[in-house]
C-alpha cells in the first residue's frame, strides 16, 4: 500500500510546500494554501500508464520532414477563424468562460457541424443525458455519430475512449473529473493537473482531437493551476456581459495559428449565431445624434470593429468628482481626463464623468483614446459630433495624437459602412498609400481634433 503524505498547495498557481505558508513564494498570493493528501505511485491508476518506455534519440533538425498540419473544419466560420482554419488532429483545446456564457452551447453546436467526419463522444460530469438531450433538441442537433457519456472517473473515461475510438472528444468540464490515484477532491489543483496530463497523453498517442471545457475564477482566469494552460495546445476564452447577447471568442494561446484573431457571436434561442459583420450590428441602433456620442474604430485581433462610445458629464454635487467607466479601463479614463484639463484647458475637475461602450464590448487598445476625449468634450460642451465621423488615435500625456497600427483596415471598414470623415493621427496620414472616398483629417494633438469638430 503506497504511503500517503500531506502537502500544501497554492490554489492560485499550484506551488507545493511541505508546510503551510501565509504567502505563496511563486505568485505572491496571500492565504491561498490548502492541505492535500496525495499518494505517490509509480504509474497511473490501475497500472495503465500511457507514457512511452522507448528511449528517443536526438536527430538533426534539418533531417526532420516537415508535414503540413491537417485540419478539420468545424462548420462554424467564426470558430475556424479563431482556431486558425479548423481543428488539428490530436490537438488539445481548452475553452473557458463564465457560467452561462455559452461554452457548452457552442461546443454542442460544433458536435453537430462535424457530422460525417467520424464519431463524436461528449463526456459530461455536470449534466445528465436527459439535460443534454433537451439542449440538443433546442439547438436542432441531428448527428447520428454523437454519443454521450455521463462519467467523472478518468479511468472509466479512458477505457471508453479507447474502445469507442472517436475522432472528437468533448469533456465538460475538467473540474468535475477525478482520479482515484489522488485522494484530494475533484477540481483541486492536483486533480486538474493529473487529469489534464492523462488526457493529453491519450489524445496525442491516439490522434484524437479533444476539447476541454473549463470554469473560470472571479478574476477571469481558468480555475486550477496555471500549468493547465501551458499543457494544452490552444486556449480559447468566451467573453461577454451577462445582460448582453453578444459574445467574443478570443484565442490567448494557439500552437497552430495566430493569437490575434477573435470571433463574434450572438446568443439567441437557437444557440450561438455567428456575426460576420459585427461593426454594422454594434452601431445599428444609433439613430439620433446626441452630444457625447462618437464612433471609434478598434482592432480586435486582425478585425476592425466600429463601436459607439458614449460619455456623460454632469456637475459634481458633493465636491468630489466621480468617474465611472464601462468597457474601458477606469485608470485610462482618469489619465485622459487629466490630459484634457491640462492640454486643452477644458475644466472637467468639477464634473462627474460617465463613459460607456455600447453593447457591452470591452476595449483595451490605446487607439480609442482620441474617441474618449472627443466624447467627454462633446458632452461637456453639449455640442454633438456629426454621425458620419470616426475618430482613431492614441493620446499621450502631452496631448499629442500618436500613430496606431493597421490604420488602412480601420479606414476601409469605416468607408464600407458609409462614413464620410475619419480623424486619424497626422503621422498615419503621411504613410497612407491608397485613395479613399471618405475625407481623412490628420491631427497632431487633441486641440486640433477638438477644433476640427468645432467643440470649442
Amino acid at each position: 500500500m503506497p504511503k500517503a503524505k500531506t502537502i500544501f498547495v497554492c490554489s492560485n498557481c499550484g506551488y507545493e510546500s511541505a508546510k503551510w505558508l501565509g504567502k505563496c513564494p511563486a505568485c505572491n498570493e496571500w492565504n491561498s494554501f490548502y492541505e492535500e493528501k496525495v499518494v505517490n505511485t509509480s504509474s497511473t491508476a490501475g497500472g495503465k500508464s500511457s507514457v512511452s518506455k522507448e528511449k528517443n534519440m536526438p536527430r538533426k533538425l534539418k533531417e526532420v520532414q516537415g508535414i503540413e498540419t491537417a485540419r478539420t473544419s468545424t462548420g462554424i466560420g467564426e470558430l475556424d477563424r479563431v482556431l486558425g482554419g479548423g481543428l488539428v488532429k490530436g490537438s488539445l483545446v481548452l475553452v473557458g468562460g463564465e457560467p452561462g456564457i455559452g461554452k457548452s452551447t457552442l461546443i454542442l453546436q460544433l458536435c453537430d457541424k462535424v457530422k460525417g467526419e467520424g464519431k463524436v463522444l461528449y463526456i459530461s460530469g455536470e449534466e445528465s443525458a436527459e439535460q443534454v438531450k433537451i439542449r440538443a433538441d433546442r439547438l436542432n442537433i441531428n448527428n447520428d455519430d454523437l454519443m454521450f457519456l455521463g462519467e467523472t472517473n478518468i479511468d472509466n473515461i479512458q477505457d471508453t475512449i479507447i474502445s469507442v475510438n472517436p475522432k472528437l472528444v468533448i469533456i465538460d468540464s475538467i473540474q468535475t473529473m477525478y482520479s482515484e490515484e489522488i485522494t484530494s477532491a475533484a477540481g483541486t489543483v492536483s486533480q486538474v493537473r493529473e487529469i489534464t496530463a492523462r488526457i493529453m497523453r491519450m489524445c496525442k498517442d491516439n490522434g484524437i482531437t479533444t476539447i476541454i471545457i473549463g470554469h473560470v475564477t472571479k478574476d477571469g482566469n481558468i480555475a486550477g493551476p496555471r500549468v493547465l494552460e501551458h499543457m494544452v495546445d490552444t486556449v480559447l476564452y468566451i467573453e461577454g456581459e451577462r445582460y448582453f447577447s453578444y459574445r467574443i471568442l478570443r484565442s490567448v494561446k494557439n500552437r497552430f495559428g495566430s493569437t490575434n484573431e477573435v470571433g463574434m457571436f450572438e446568443m439567441k434561442n437557437e444557440g450561438m449565431v455567428e456575426i460576420t459583420n459585427p461593426s454594422s450590428i454594434l452601431i445599428s441602433e444609433r439613430n439620433d445624434n446626441p452630444a457625447g456620442s462618437v464612433i471609434i474604430a478598434s482592432m480586435e485581433g486582425t478585425r476592425p470593429l466600429l463601436v459607439e462610445l458614449q460619455a456623460l458629464t454632469t456637475p459634481s454635487v458633493f465636491g468630489i468628482p466621480k468617474r465611472t467607466a464601462n468597457g474601458i479601463d477606469y485608470n485610462r479614463l482618469a489619465v485622459l481626463i487629466a490630459v484634457v484639463e491640462k492640454r486643452a484647458g477644458i475644466n472637467l475637475g468639477g464634473q462627474d464623468v460617465y463613459l460607456n461602450v455600447v453593447s457591452g464590448i470591452k476595449l483595451t487598445e490605446p487607439a480609442v483614446d482620441l474617441g474618449i476625449i472627443l466624447a467627454c468634450t462633446s458632452s461637456y460642451k453639449n455640442i454633438s459630433i456629426p454621425q458620419d465621423v470616426v475618430a482613431i488615435g492614441e493620446v499621450g500625456l502631452t496631448g499629442e495624437v500618436r500613430a496606431v497600427n493597421m490604420i488602412e483596415k480601420r479606414i476601409k471598414e469605416a468607408e464600407k459602412l458609409g462614413f464620410k470623415k475619419c480623424i486619424i493621427p497626422e503621422s498615419n496620414k503621411k504613410l497612407l498609400k491608397e485613395e479613399y472616398k471618405l475625407d481623412i483629417i490628420g491631427v497632431r494633438n487633441i486641440n486640433e481634433a477638438i477644433k476640427e469638430l468645432k467643440l470649442k
